[in-house]
């Protein structure tokens, strides 16, 4: 079954009438673009991601990664595909034109990496990590360092990755055990073992560079002695030229429940003594260096969470459309002929929820890919600190939001197709193995829990949160005077309140009773979630009923019509969770924390 990697309806209405992506050719940096060149890029991408990158999705699901003779050996048609990107410039999408990019926006860059998303997660896994690796190198590496590997991953010569994880630590950072040892020459002897690293072993490319945590001898316990490293699996020079095997070994592959298709790897630096590394940035502040990357790679586990929800919608779509299966409840005729799955009250319930979660959310990490647009070309420092403060309070919504309501579209979708969606010979099973994946890695839902509800709406004394308050009353104000979306607008600022309520009367017991707020912070992840998602839902709402005002024809009037009704859904049947979830989270209740490991 067929179905599209995505509603390019869909694409083009987020992209030019939501998230106005032609305003930002107004800027020096974007000034030789235009519409035509946007459409003509994501016309690009929608073409490889259709004939390069999906026809491969379910193959390497199937076949695995595996170690032949020393060589991690991928399903055909990564290496093609990969090299496609590369060759095309996606990989250097939004670097400079004078370092070989094409300085695209990166909310447009972010449309044309959905599209590949789409069509296989797993394969696009290894040059986005590419990219946000070259990225951490730009910021915050050494001349050096910039010389040596950023023109060779930009171009794909070079692929990257992030190596965090341990075997004894898991997400407890605090507890990491791998070692730098200086040797002279700003050169470090790396040793210890990482866990869990995405694209650490493959020959996609002549070289891995690792960005690889590790202690210094003296350095301070906990997050504050972390440093940061580049360890490139062969030695590199000056001039990007690759030498002899650097010390770091291939320990295993680790086989997943989905996201088949990415070598996941343990990773050995310095079994004998020879690993070396540089450090990137300064000493013991390489956590600060790494959440550069992180930050970075949560947005893009938003993004594949919501193209998975999204490619199993469309597939259910199609599915429910074509299906004919059983008769309206007051039918009793058993001769007459059966009706399509849509037509059914409860499968058109299953199809809307999906809409509402997935273009929910894709308009929710556009917004945030707009958002460092309007950083990087904003003219005072007041309005890139807003823009700043806007993404670093978003950046665990967009992260997890999507990782759990795309999810719960994608076993929505299982459902609508039943028996056959529990077979592997329908895709939509898949997509839900590949998502699942996406709750956990980046940070766990829990941890990003803690960090919004312990950090991000407190820090700078609230100015996050006041942010994101003025965006959201901004869009209320301009539903006001529409009949239709007065009461939308007007159960978003309740919903608002309650979120403000619910942090002015949990802030001093964030001081003093710390760990009891933060037991029940998921409760606040989720409603602060939905409150943010109805947020931009009213925001297509707006779009679409102005459209309708003005006049269209049919074909558009189907689309924003389908819009508002989603909308509507979200607004009544997910945007009342808030107040019960909030309320619970008032009330610091203890039931889980009072458990103990003897009574389960």
């Amino acid at each position: 079954m067929n179905a599209p990697l995505i509603a390019r309806r869909d694409l083009d209405f987020q992209l030019y009438e939501v998230h106005n992506a032609s305003d930002l050719t107004s800027h020096p940096r974007y000034s030789d673009h235009s519409r035509e060149t946007f459409d003509a890029v994501i016309d690009t991408a929608t073409r490889m991601a259709e004939t390069l990158f999906a026809p491969h999705n379910r193959l390497a699901d199937e076949q695995e990664p595996q170690v032949v003779n020393g060589r991690v050996v991928l399903a055909e048609g990564v290496q093609a595909a990969v090299r496609a990107y590369c060759d095309a410039g996606f990989l250097s999408a939004t670097a400079d034109e004078a370092a070989g990019g094409m300085q695209l926006p990166v909310l447009v860059a972010q449309a044309c990496l959905s599209v590949f998303r789409s069509a296989n997660v797993a394969t696009t896994s290894y040059v986005g990590l590419t990219s946000s690796n070259a990225n951490v190198i730009e910021k915050f590496g050494s001349e050096l360092q910039k010389a040596r590997y950023l023109e060779a991953l930009r171009s794909g010569r070079f692929f990257g990755t992030m190596a965090l994880t341990e075997p004894q630590a898991g997400s407890g950072l605090s507890d990491l055990k791998t070692s730098a040892t200086p040797m002279g020459e700003g050169r470090y002897r790396i040793k210890g073992q990482k866990i869990f690293i995405s694209g650490g072993d493959h020959e996609l490319s002549e070289n891995i560079v690792h960005l690889v945590l590790a202690r210094l001898p003296d350095a301070p316990p906990g997050v504050k002695g972390i440093s940061l490293f580049t360890v490139p699996k062969f030695h590199t020079d000056e001039q990007g030229r690759v030498g002899e095997r650097n010390d770091v070994a291939l320990a295993g592959l680790i086989h997943k429940c989905g996201w088949r298709g990415t070598t996941s790897t343990m990773l050995s630096f310095g079994e004998n003594d020879a690993c070396v590394g540089e450090m990137v940035g300064r000493p013991n502040e390489g956590l600060a260096c790494m959440f550069h990357m992180m930050n970075e790679a949560r947005i893009g586990v938003g993004m594949g969470a919501i193209m998975l929800g999204y490619r199993g919608y469309l597939a259910s779509l199609k599915y429910a459309r074509e299906r004919l299966q059983g008769r309206a409840p007051e039918n009793k005729d058993p001769l007459s002929p059966p009706l399509p799955l849509v037509a059914h009250a409860d499968v058109r319930r299953m199809l809307l929820a999906q809409k509402a979660y997935v273009e929910g959310a894709y308009s929710l990490a556009l917004y945030a890919a707009r958002l460092v647009d309007e950083q990087r070309t904003s003219l005072s420092d007041e309005e890139r600190n807003e823009r700043s403060l806007l993404l670093e309070l978003l950046t665990p919504v967009v992260k997890s939001w999507p990782s759990q309501w795309c999810l719960e579209a994608n076993s929505l979708a299982i459902q609508i197709l039943g028996g056959y969606g529990y077979t592997r010979e329908f895709p939509v099973e898949q997509y839900w193995r590949d998502n699942r994946l996406n709750m956990i890695h980046e940070g766990t839902h829990g941890i990003q829990a803690l960090d919004l509800l312990g950090r991000k709406v407190v820090m700078n004394d609230g100015a996050a949160l006041a942010a994101m308050g003025r965006v959201v009353q901004a869009t209320m104000a301009q539903a006001q005077g529409s009949a239709t979306l007065a009461p939308m607008a007007q159960a978003l600022q309740h919903a608002w309140h309650d979120v403000m309520d619910s942090v002015q009367a949990l802030r001093p017991q964030l001081h003093s009773e710390r760990e009891a707020v933060l037991a029940n912070a998921h409760l606040f992840l989720e409603a602060f979630g939905h409150t943010v998602l109805a947020w931009t839902w009213l925001r297509q709402a707006l779009v679409a009923q102005r459209a309708l005002d003005k006049g269209v024809d049919a074909t558009d009037e189907a689309f924003y019509r389908g819009k508002l009704q989603a909308a509507q859904w979200f607004f009544r049947w997910e945007l009342p969770k808030v107040t019960a979830q909030l309320a619970l989270l008032r009330t610091m209740d203890d039931s889980h924390r009072a458990m103990r490991d003897a009574w389960f």
